[in-house]
């Protein structure tokens, strides 16, 4: 699928499709330790995005920010981040539906009783 075709994109449709993507790329037959070490490095620049919108950067050499751009950027941070939740979980068989799943069920039975 292309981005135009999203409309209706699933969470499992986009695993297959970065499945799809990785194994084209030669990317999908790292070990899942690499994969982890890249997802640390997307955490990282979402963690910057995240100062950059609530405190600013401050930073010598840099251009400062719109609004737009800083939400732009954090979107892609989240989405890189996202991607690589996603192609992990493939590398285990494990279906992005069910990753949704089982934290609301998670969730749901730590806090039985609204507490």
């Amino acid at each position: 699928h292309t981005v135009k075709e999203t409309d209706n994109l699933t969470i499992n449709d986009h695993q297959q499709w970065l499945v799809d993507f990785y194994k084209h790329r030669n990317w999908y037959q790292y070990s899942p330790f690499v994969h982890v070490a890249i997802l640390t490095e997307e955490v990282g620049e979402v963690s910057r995005a995240v100062r950059a919108t609530e405190i600013g950067r401050d930073h010598p050499g840099e251009k400062t920010a719109t609004t737009a751009e800083k939400r732009s950027n954090l979107k892609e941070e989240l989405a890189d981040t996202l991607d690589l939740v996603l192609v992990l979980s493939s590398l285990y068989d494990i279906d992005a539906q069910d990753l949704l799943e089982a934290s609301e069920a998670k969730l749901t039975a730590r806090f039985k009783g609204g507490k």
